[in-house]
């Protein structure tokens, strides 16, 4: 892989991990479109710590807050002085956020008679040659986006401005947890666009549901880095030192400006945007997959 290959990945993978689009589905079309087949788990590893980067500078009070919170929680439960229903707000959401994460435990469930797990489909389908099924998921962000805005309007107020709940409970926390789950199986469904329209869909108010997507993506990024560096540091690393780093630093600009581009549109209700873009996104897709499949040929650019 180039520098130039790299930086592009990791420009794709710092927009695409936090907007509403897929970073697993657009990293696999730029792969599959530059004739690139990435083995090396090392990279993939490092693309995420960019975008940890970014997201930890951008949120890096409210984590400092919640790691207080944390501390404090722990004290509590040990000396006997936690309540459920006397929580600060850090507190509430320190805990949302615990609950919100336990769907994830589902992607290590075995599949029967195939040998898998949940979690492995997500490797299988994202570097196989066929892009049909991110063109499929790609579609299906656009359904759900269109969901979480139609729900939005549901919240206007006679005066037009948008309300909702600003605090998560157990079953909003549930429902972005699972949807956050599903999205991890699919590449091209997006993480962030199905955490923040389950959110939506569940009353909470925008800026709410986009914070806790974000936040709650944190132990997610940090779980799977954590996994593919155990398998990666038994691998040769196939990919120049130079070429890495290049792809860490884009990613991690790219992400940091995505996320505030990102909490910028939500503000000003522009996510319509993103519900055009990864359904055109995901037509085209599909078209072409089919395209290859019948003919065999695989359309490759910067190859």
């Amino acid at each position: 892989m180039s520098i130039l290959q790299a930086i592009i990945q990791g420009i794709v993978q710092g927009a695409t991990e936090f907007l509403p689009v897929s970073s697993s589905g657009h990293l696999s079309l730029a792969q599959h479109f530059m004739g690139v087949k990435v083995d090396s788990l090392l990279f993939d590893v490092m693309l995420h710590i960019g975008t940890l980067l970014a997201v930890l500078i951008v949120y890096r009070e409210l984590i400092l807050r919640l790691i207080v919170a944390l501390i404090r929680l722990v004290r509590d439960v040990f000396t006997g002085k936690f309540r459920w229903s006397h929580m600060s707000a850090d507190r509430r959401l320190l805990l949302m956020l615990m609950i919100g994460l336990l769907p994830l435990f589902l992607l290590f469930v075995p599949v029967p008679g195939t040998g898998y797990q949940v979690k492995d489909f997500a490797d299988l389908w994202a570097t196989d040659s066929d892009i049909v099924v991110e063109g499929c998921a790609l579609v299906a962000t656009s359904i759900l986006l269109t969901l979480g805005i139609f729900a939005t309007k549901r919240q206007r107020g006679r005066a037009g401005a948008v309300s909702g709940r600003r605090s998560f409970g157990v079953p909003d926390a549930l429902a972005v947890g699972f949807a956050q789950c599903v999205a991890a199986v699919f590449p091209g469904l997006s993480r962030s666009g199905s955490t923040l329209s389950a959110g939506l869909m569940r009353g909470i108010s925008r800026q709410t549901a986009l914070d806790y997507s974000f936040v709650i993506g944190i132990p997610a990024i940090v779980a799977a880095a954590a996994l593919e560096l155990k398998d990666a540091l038994h691998e040769p690393v196939t990919i120049g030192i130079a070429a890495i780093f290049a792809g860490v630093i884009a990613a991690a600009i790219v992400g940091f400006l995505a996320i505030k581009l990102l909490r910028w549109m939500v503000a000003s209700d522009k996510l319509v945007i993103f519900v055009w873009y990864t359904l055109i996104l995901g037509i085209v897709t599909i078209a072409i997959g089919v395209f290859e499949h019948r003919t065999g040929q695989i359309i490759t650019f910067f190859s």
